[in-house]
């Protein structure tokens, strides 16, 4: 049950102010003694609480995945393993893993997805963190267009798709080695460019640093960045920003 479902009962009298209470207090957060599980994210920000399957005790990733799964009828968390991925499906059977994303989530079949996000990488090296972005903009409700392999060493192919790149409520840009691929996106379209750095490269490139530092002293003025190889809050931004596009801002309602 939600917040508005809750309100409305107590509007019509099913439900006493003594309940609703109670229901709003045990929204705050579930204490499970090893997590503390913030239930009421998604009423708060608009975003349910996400898991980060990384390093976490098989024992309580499994927990966690059914306390949020019975919350909220879905589930999303990234940077799982196979093995992570076997463990959950025995207590989740409907639990979908992608191997090349590390993305382990149910999300409802009758999801709608509106908007346009579009997401972009230099090379094919590149795609496992496009696809933690890309998934991760689907599981909120955003709709993405995946655009991959356009890197500015064969720019002919970015420029073939700059009418999708202007149409577009928010891109993506995912790119290693020198990552330049932001920078000419950024000079392109009149929407915000989220640059993602990766890890791709020779030594020079510095697992990433490169990339991080050529995106963050870009003259192309739209361009933000995120950590490298970070595409969760890419595609976290760029729905919060596809929400907004599709929206009036409340400065602006009467």
């Amino acid at each position: 049950m939600d917040s508005k479902s809750v309100l409305e009962q107590v509007r019509s009298g099913a439900m006493s102010v003594e309940e609703a209470e109670r229901f709003f207090q045990h929204k705050a957060y579930e204490d499970l003694g090893y997590a503390k599980l913030d239930t009421y994210r998604e009423i708060r920000s608009g975003f349910p609480e996400v898991i980060y399957c990384s390093n976490k005790p098989d024992e309580f990733l499994v927990s966690i995945y059914q306390r949020l799964f019975a919350e909220h009828g879905e589930v999303y968390g990234t940077r799982a393993s196979a093995e992570q991925y076997e463990l959950v499906r025995k207590v989740l059977p409907q639990i979908e893993y992608d191997a090349v994303a590390r993305t382990l989530k149910y999300e409802r079949p009758d999801k709608q997805r509106v908007g346009c996000v579009a997401i972009c990488t230099a090379g094919t090296a590149d795609i496992p963190v496009a696809e933690e972005a890309a998934q991760t903009a689907e599981f909120f409700g955003a709709q993405v267009v995946r655009i991959y392999d356009v890197g500015v060493s064969g720019i002919h192919r970015l420029l073939d798709k700059v009418d999708v790149l202007q149409r577009a409520n928010c891109v993506v840009a995912v790119a290693g080695m020198e990552g330049a691929l932001a920078s000419v996106i950024g000079g392109l379209v009149r929407n915000p460019v989220i640059a993602v750095p990766t890890s791709v490269g020779y030594g020079a490139s510095f697992h990433g640093l490169s990339a991080l530092l050529t995106m963050i002293n870009s003259c192309a003025n739209c361009i933000s960045v995120v950590n490298i190889d970070n595409g969760f809050s890419a595609g976290y931004i760029a729905t919060q920003i596809n929400r907004l596009a599709l929206s009036v801002p409340l400065c602006q309602r009467s």
